[in-house]
């Protein structure tokens, strides 16, 4: 299975901010919409970086309460891993357990088309797996 397949799936609306709002209303966000992690876009609508809870309770850890006042793009990670509409459900399980995160955009002719959960990969993974003893099963029970 393709990312492109999770995507037809789920939908691609991919929640996005500005890198020079602040980190308490990336907070804000993070909880209304019930995500872990929100993607930044430059001026241009170009991928800008990836901000995630641990990326806030990381800085919230080591400097205290007082930074949830910066902007997003002081804490945001600006080197983003992606990957595009056709790489598998294994190299992305690949990419996140390298990367050790959770989230993924997905890049596709240079534009962001969604985003992949490490959740979106293990419904997809249970799924597969469900299916293929259910074919065992019938075929078995066909063949005796």
């Amino acid at each position: 299975m393709t990312v492109r397949k999770i995507l037809e799936e789920k939908g691609r609306d991919v929640f996005t901010m500005d890198p020079d709002a602040t980190l308490v209303e990336a907070a804000k966000a993070m909880a209304q919409k019930r995500i872990g992690a929100i993607v930044l876009l430059d001026e241009a609508g170009d991928l800008a970086g990836v901000l995630s809870e641990r990326d806030i309770v990381r800085v919230v850890g080591t400097r205290g309460a007082d930074c949830l006042g910066e902007r997003i793009a002081s804490v945001m990670t600006v080197e983003v891993v992606t990957c595009s509409e056709d790489t598998t459900v294994n190299e992305v399980m690949e990419i996140m357990t390298r990367g050790r995160f959770r989230h993924l955009p997905v890049i596709q002719a240079g534009k962001l088309t969604g985003m992949v959960s490490i959740g979106d990969i293990v419904k997809r993974r249970i799924e597969d797996a469900e299916r293929e003893a259910e074919e065992m099963r019938s075929y078995i029970s066909t063949s005796v």
